[in-house]
């Protein structure tokens, strides 16, 4: 039977880097392994042929001579068994076929299935190959599947709504190379940044035993109108002259989506900061709420009737106060 190109059966592109390239392969040798699947001829056949992918695509002068030349370019180098220097200072060990295969990868692969003892460092030769392996004497370097799984990161846009008064959303990861969907809450008050983990949805480790956590980075777009700092909100409030120096009540919005009146005290100057007690943002851990403050700002007229030009003009001739007195 015709061999399969190596991309192909790892499942991956011919420009995949080196970590998709593992990531592939664990993924397939986890799935094919003899044992996990006891006396099926099919998947040792498989797991063969994910091996011995593996073997050429993670070398990087292998891989290069096998998108040159093929087959025949992949296979230059192989010989009978034996410890020989591989590429980058590596100890790699020739069995059958063509193809070498790292021993930090064989140590990784035997441990992830609790092949050999857990404390000695000769016994998967033991068991594999049937002799003892050049660590004789040594402590072997375990990786216990705990120590492989990796946590994720998914940035989520969120209106300013959303993040005020929490929601539940819909988002797909990409877990282990495979494509997950889930249903996440986001908490009321979450801030630009905020961090919230979900635990047990990072990648698993090799034999699936453990995972890591996903967190969910929040970013919030701008409210039209309203501005957050902390669990404050603050409204700008454009106000006439004749409001701020004679007082009046505005109506205002708050973000429950009610509206509020606000008593403007005669004489209020513009940049005046005016507390809404408890309108602002609820902490989702401590249920406390905070303020909401509208900044007055006098809004002018652009345009003056003659009648109201006169009336200024009359104000003004009666007024005797200086507001830049003593500023400077």
């Amino acid at each position: 039977m015709a061999k399969r190109d190596y991309y192909e059966v790892l499942g991956v592109s011919r420009d995949a880097s080196a970590e998709e390239i593992k990531r592939a392969y664990r993924k397939l040798a986890k799935q094919y392994h003899p044992d996990r699947n006891p006396g099926d001829p099919k998947a040792e056949q498989r797991f063969k042929e994910v091996q011995e992918a593996y073997e050429v695509l993670s070398d990087r002068t292998r891989r290069a001579q096998y998108d040159r030349f093929g087959f025949a370019g992949a296979a230059a180098g192989g010989g009978s068994g034996g410890w020989r220097p591989g590429p980058g200072g590596t100890r790699t060990y020739t069995w059958t076929g063509p193809g070498e295969v790292p021993i930090e990868d064989l140590e990784d692969l035997f441990g992830a299935f609790n092949i050999g003892g857990r404390g000695e460092a000769a016994s998967i030769f033991d068991q594999i190959f049937g002799r003892r392996g050049p660590a004789q004497g040594r402590r072997s370097r375990r990786i216990h599947p705990e120590q492989e799984v990796q946590d994720l990161e998914h940035h989520l846009q969120l209106t300013f709504d959303q993040a005020i008064q929490g929601t539940t959303l819909e988002i797909e990861i990409d877990r282990d190379g495979v494509p997950e969907r889930l249903r996440v809450r986001i908490p009321p008050g979450v801030d630009e940044g905020q961090r919230i983990r979900v635990r047990g949805k990072g990648r698993t480790s090799f034999d699936g035993s453990a995972a890591g956590d996903l967190y969910i980075v929040c970013h919030v777009q701008p409210h039209p109108y309203f501005a957050r700092q902390g669990r404050d909100l603050y409204l700008e409030v454009p106000v006439t002259i004749a409001e701020a120096a004679l007082g009046g009540r505005v109506e205002l919005p708050t973000i429950d989506g009610k509206r509020i009146a606000l008593t403007i005290p005669p004489g209020t100057p513009s940049g005046s900061k005016l507390r809404i007690r408890e309108k602002g943002v609820v902490d989702a851990k401590t249920g406390q709420r905070g303020d909401m403050y509208a900044v007055v700002r006098i809004v002018p007229p652009k345009k003056l009737t003659p009648e109201q030009r006169d009336l200024l003009q009359r104000f003004a001739s009666l007024s005797a106060e200086n507001p830049r007195a003593g500023l400077w």
